[in-house]
């Protein structure tokens, strides 16, 4: 058995048997995951294009979901090039943000930007999260030596990367700022109703401070005045 200080020479010089083989299993255990979180993914990416608003965001989440299909069938290659069974394992991770773009759904209104505006963002926190799972995969499979798996992969990695940069700029383009002024169109409803209450309550108020109610409103026309003795202001009506 080799000393503490030969393992330690082998791992720096990538000898080391023992590593090499808990690097295999950790990279076939991460390729079980990525196999189990892209499937899940295209059943996500459906109900997205689903609830999207407009046709540019569905049609970028049904594309996104054909390429996912396509990666699906690579990682299969990438099992079959070193010798193991494709297996689905778990992702905690890829769940939770399915979740959350469940949740994005249910908080948004329908045939809202905004509810595109969250779905964009829901959709590239799973990206960036498959950047980094298959950034690691890339690096492992090189490692290791698997150059046949390392080129199927980096050919996903890439795709995963360019998907991220199309939301962006998609959300870039038209979908944030018209999603802004949503909220700024509610603003100034929520404004106007509370302008068209005070007129119902307190009438309108004249520059030298009088206020006059309107006499379709009112229903008198008369032109006495008095005091307003809730606002501390004098009516003339």
């Amino acid at each position: 058995m080799a000393t503490f200080g030969e393992r330690i020479a082998n791992f720096f010089g990538g000898d080391d048997a023992e590593t090499q083989e808990g690097l295999n299993n950790l990279f076939v255990t991460e390729l079980k995951d990525i196999y189990y979180a892209e499937k899940q993914a295209i059943d996500a990416l459906g109900e997205q294009a689903d609830a999207a608003t407009t046709n540019e965001v569905r049609n970028a989440f049904l594309q996104h979901q054909e390429e996912t299909r396509n990666q699906v069938a690579r990682l299969e290659q990438v099992f079959s090039s070193i010798g193991v069974d494709a297996e689905e394992g778990s992702c905690d991770a890829i769940d939770g943000l399915a979740d959350d773009a469940q949740r994005v759904v249910a908080n948004t209104e329908s045939g809202s930007l905004t509810r595109d505006a969250g779905l964009i963002i829901a959709g590239q926190k799973v990206e960036h999260h498959e950047i980094a799972s298959y950034g690691s995969v890339v690096t492992f499979a090189k490692v290791l030596g698997y150059n046949e798996a390392a080129r199927l992969l980096e050919q996903t990695l890439e795709e995963e990367k360019n998907a991220d940069k199309k939301l962006t700029a998609l959300a870039e383009s038209f979908i944030n700022d018209r999603a802004a002024s949503e909220r700024n169109n509610d603003d100034t409803y929520r404004d106007n109703q509370n302008q068209s209450n005070d007129f119902d309550r307190y009438g309108v108020v004249n520059p030298d401070g009088t206020r006059y109610q309107d006499p379709t409103t009112s229903g008198t026309t008369r032109t006495t005045s008095g005091n307003d003795t809730a606002t501390g202001g004098n009516w003339v009506v």
